[in-house]
């Protein structure tokens, strides 16, 4: 696999000339927007003046500026923004708006998560931008979607974990000490709805390109989160009853947990009865295959409690990678429980180029996590890494409007951008 600065000769770029307009703040939208950009796309964020991405002020750590203050490039705008360029315009104002509108009447796509009934009145809502640009795809990111009891409210993440079920099949069992629901540590539901958008916006734009005709997406963090519970979902919906949180378990097969070795744990699960076999042998545990307590997928399941202890027992004894080596060398999926010094280090990861680097205007060069998409004929491009506050706006004024110097200076001067 090759990352941008050594891209295949002659390779194509799946998304070329479509330009997104960025409208969009902190995780969810914006990542949809960067998946666009790393396929081809012009990306356009567009951002308030002084402040700009709400994400820019978000996330434990942040590079130094230059006086060694922190800056805007936090690691939450760093993870949603390569592959576009900053705007910095106030389209509140009748002057921004109208440039918002010439940008927005050749552009392709337009992504926003504002809350329902925002950009309407700010006069730019699909329908307005439907009159302008009959081919445009206007993707809406939010949190309950655009009608319904809830459309109106606010939410993050977390909410969206709670409300889905998520959190509540997530954690320890209860009546265990720290037995209560759980959040997922990432922003996970805010990533799949980026990517369930960007599904929708490449679906859209080959409806478009059949027959003309652009799109109201309308996407909602709720829905998103609800559809990633799958299978515990449907357990409830074929049952009646929720699953119980179930720790470390796994969904169905046993054994199937966390286990700790001499040095660290890994994750194992023998999920079939192949998998089972194999995993007595490297831990020579004959004795477990003619256990009837054990015999069959679902007894192994029903009677984890007693088997965990065994397998446990057996494990203390490897050291981590040796035993992860043995187990997958049998056909036994098992990884070492990696922290992400661990996971950057990992001969696996490095060789797949899954971290790469980009030059930064401030920084010099910084790391990134690259696209999970790997593609023969069109691969991800790194071109931009993400963008310093209206690092772009003269450019994106002049070259894309037309706009003379002299008229850019005075919207400057007048707070529009």
């Amino acid at each position: 696999m090759t990352t941008d600065y050594a891209r295949p000769a002659g390779a194509a770029v799946a998304l070329s000339k479509l330009l997104v307009l960025d409208l969009s703040r902190v995780l969810a939208a914006p990542y949809c927007a960067q998946i666009l950009g790393d396929l081809g796309a012009d990306v356009v964020k567009i951002e308030r003046v002084g402040s700009g991405d709400d994400a820019r002020h978000y996330g434990v750590n942040a590079l130094p500026a230059k006086d060694g203050s922190r800056s805007f490039d936090t690691s939450f705008f760093l993870s949603a923004n390569r592959n576009k360029k900053s705007l910095t315009l106030e389209y509140s104002k009748p002057e921004g708006r109208k440039i918002l509108l010439d940008l927005a009447a050749r552009a392709d796509v337009l992504i926003e998560n504002f809350r329902a009934g925002t950009m309407k009145r700010f006069g730019l809502d699909y329908e307005t931008l439907r009159a302008i640009n009959p081919g445009l795809i206007y993707c809406s990111l939010t949190g309950y979607g655009q009608d319904g009891p809830y459309a109106d409210r606010p939410g993050y993440d977390a909410v969206f974990q709670a409300q889905s079920g998520l959190m509540n099949v997530t954690g320890q069992p209860a009546g265990t000490p720290g037995g209560e629901p759980v959040k997922i540590g990432p922003s996970v539901v805010d990533v799949m709805a980026g990517m369930n958008a960007a599904i929708a916006v490449l679906a859209a734009l080959r409806h478009r390109d059949a027959t003309g005709e652009g799109q109201w997406i309308d996407l909602a963090l709720l829905d998103t989160a609800i559809a990633a519970a799958s299978h515990a979902a449907m357990e409830y919906l074929i049952s009646g009853k929720t699953l119980p949180r179930n720790g470390n378990q796994g969904n169905g097969g046993a054994p199937a947990n966390l286990f700790q070795c001499s040095d660290k744990s890994i994750y194992l699960t023998a999920g079939n009865e192949a998998h089972y076999k194999a995993l007595c042998s490297v831990l020579r545990l004959p004795e477990l295959l003619t256990d009837d307590r054990f015999s069959t997928i679902r007894k192994r399941f029903e009677n984890r409690a007693v088997l965990n202890p065994i397998i446990a027992a057996a494990t203390q004894g490897w050291s981590a990678a040796d035993l992860v080596k043995a187990l997958s060398s049998a056909g036994v999926p098992a990884g070492i429980v990696n922290d992400f010094e661990g996971v950057f280090a990992d001969e696996h990861v490095k060789y797949r180029e899954v971290k790469i680097a980009m030059p930064h205007p401030v920084a010099g060069e910084i790391s990134l996590i690259a696209s999970p998409l790997r593609m023969s004929a069109t691969p991800p491009r790194y071109t931009l890494p993400p963008p310093q506050l209206g690092e772009h706006t003269e450019e994106i004024l002049l070259e894309f409007l037309k706009i003379s110097p002299s008229e850019v200076t005075a919207l400057r001067d007048a707070g529009i951008i």
